[in-house]
């Protein structure tokens, strides 16, 4: 079982949900999070969360590279129900889309959970990202699961699991 295979990560999500104690913080609606953090997290899944928050201000920022160097070589990314089985195929399919994307929201992370055992740690963002371009307006409440190997290097991304539904009602 290779790091990056369905059946790796599975076993990798099971015992890493089993991990205690698990931390959450959450916002009541309308309370305004300080921006991207690492929560209420403990330890190493607090220093997890950092480059969690790191690889999305690079997005944030513009800097693609500097993001894509918080991912291992054998990350697999799910989104919009695809898959990119490397730090190279996720380059040249969505990096640069996402960066643009995520430049020009407003993303608000409303709650944060997390654990770390050992060389894994996992950490899970629900949220709200708005955005318009023209007539268009975005707004949608995301889920992200990460999940992160520790590397002489520090943590980096070897999972990414984005999902999200429109907002009901869509502000105007």
């Amino acid at each position: 079982m290779t790091p990056t295979t369905p059946a790796w990560l599975a076993a990798t999500a099971v015992a890493l949900g089993a991990m205690a104690p698990t931390i959450a913080l959450s916002h009541p609606s309308g309370a305004a999070p300080a921006a991207r953090h690492a929560w209420a997290l403990a330890g190493e899944a607090a220093a997890a969360a950092r480059v969690v928050d790191a690889f999305h201000a690079a997005l944030k920022t513009g800097e693609p590279d500097k993001a894509a160097a918080l991912l291992a070589s054998d990350v697999l990314v799910f989104e919009a129900g695809g898959a990119e089985r490397s730090k190279a195929d996720y380059a040249a399919a969505h990096l640069a889309a996402d960066a643009k994307f995520e430049g020009a929201a407003e993303s608000t992370p409303q709650q944060r959970t997390g654990a770390a055992s050992g060389g894994l740690a996992w950490i899970a963002t629900e949220g709200r990202v708005r955005s318009q371009s023209g007539e268009k307006v975005v707004d949608r409440l995301t889920t992200e699961t990460m999940i992160l190997r520790r590397t002489p290097e520090g943590w980096r991304i070897v999972h990414i699991h984005w999902s999200s539904r429109a907002a009901s009602p869509p502000l105007r």
